[in-house]
């Protein structure tokens, strides 16, 4: 299960024998059934995930109650709440298995170990967490900007394995509308 992983670093940095062995001691495999979740909301969230396979999702409540979708991950990726725990607070956020799920976890405890004793996982962590920034920016504009149908289809170009592999009610959350418009979206473009 660590070959996604350490593949994926060795795109963006060199890593050695020793950093390869470091990355398979920190980073526990497991498996989650799918509707798993895996972090509560009210609770420090306890790992950095690593998607092997599967797909997870981020999500909250309302105030009416309802379930709102903020983060959808595709494998391979990385997945938390990431400001809750890089700062170890208290999550409003759920994290979920929407299917079932192989992930790769680490402790924040270990992570922070882990990036001292090697220069290329600092440097892919900072990468991460950066990009992360960069994603939440982006599509906090493309929800304030872009048309319900403009999301969707670009949510087909960019990511059509997500619309095979995650309920419709999930990504319409996702894409800041309901299921119903979600549903009219599709018939139009598909007509």
């Amino acid at each position: 299960m660590h070959n996604q992983l350490i593949q994926l670093i060795s795109e963006r940095t060199q890593l050695s024998d020793v950093e390869r062995e470091l990355c398979i001691q920190y980073f526990e495999p497991v498996l989650y059934p799918k509707n798993r979740v895996i972090e509560e909301e009210g609770k420090v969230p306890q790992y950095l995930y690593f998607v092997v396979s599967g797909f997870v999702r981020l999500f909250h409540y309302n105030d009416k109650g309802d379930e709102v979708t903020t983060h959808i991950n595709c494998p391979p990726g990385f997945i938390t709440s990431y400001s809750n725990f890089t700062n170890q607070i208290r999550s409003d956020e759920n994290l979920e298995c929407i299917t079932e799920c192989e992930l790769l976890r680490i402790t924040k405890t270990d992570l922070d170990l882990l990036t001292q004793k090697s220069p290329a996982f600092k440097d892919f962590s900072f990468f991460v967490f950066q990009k992360s920034l960069s994603y939440n920016e982006k599509r906090a504009k493309e929800l304030a900007t872009l048309t319900a149908e403009k999301r969707y289809l670009k949510l087909m170009t960019e990511h059509p394995e997500l619309l095979h592999n995650v309920p419709m009610q999930y990504i319409a959350s996702f894409l800041g509308m309901n299921p119903k418009s979600l549903s009219r979206i599709r018939k139009q473009i598909f007509k």
